[in-house]
């Protein structure tokens, strides 16, 4: 891969990754709720689950959704209907003081397993493999896999601590209540290229 290329790649990463989507609705929402530091594992398990996505989609899977074309029928469904579920939960969080002990961001698993009904971290892989690893050797895998790991974590922190910095702001149950219906309904509205609206 050339200069070049690789150039390309890690501008593809860095917009695809720092634009809104929902790893990021959810970590600015993880980041107001919870804190920087009880986000960080929610964090590295994105940064981990997309390069294990980008290797797994250019080691094969790429191939089986063109082989067999309902799958992305199915896996859109499964989509739309957990982010759906998310958003709901985003939406109906309890205030600061009102939270009990099971009150928590989500885990590096949880985070990591979420990419694989995350309709944007799909496009984003597929994308990257098609462009560029389209001989979809293991080096060139390795290489895309490798490009959004090293710019990824840096750029989701900024939306982390864009939420930490309305966590005192939001100390006013109110003020948090509408914050949480906002970054819900955006979610939901993230889905809406995966739906078929946006193209």
């Amino acid at each position: 891969m050339n200069f070049t290329v690789m150039s390309g790649l890690l501008g593809f990463a860095f917009v695809a990754t720092v634009t809104p989507g929902p790893n990021n609705l959810m970590l600015m929402a993880s980041g107001a709720n919870f804190g920087y530091r009880r986000t960080l594992p929610h964090m590295l398990g994105i940064v981990g689950g997309v390069a294990l996505m980008a290797l797994l989609v250019g080691a094969g899977l790429m191939a089986l959704f063109e082989a067999v074309p309902a799958l992305s029928f199915v896996l859109k469904v499964l989509s739309v209907g957990y982010l759906l579920w998310l958003a709901f939960k985003v939406a109906t969080a309890a205030p600061m003081e009102d939270r009990d002990a099971d009150g928590r961001p989500l885990t590096f698993l949880q985070a990591a397993m979420f990419q694989w009904v995350n309709p944007k971290a799909w496009a984003m892989c597929l994308s990257a493999i098609t462009l560029y690893a389209p001989d979809r050797s293991l080096l060139s895998v390795v290489i895309v896999a490798g490009a959004f790991a090293l710019v990824s974590f840096p750029l989701i922190s900024i939306w982390t601590w864009m939420g930490t910095m309305v966590r005192q702001w939001l100390s006013n149950a109110t003020r948090l209540k509408v914050f949480n219906i906002t970054m819900a309904a955006l979610l939901v509205g993230s889905l809406y290229p995966v739906l078929g609206f946006g193209g």
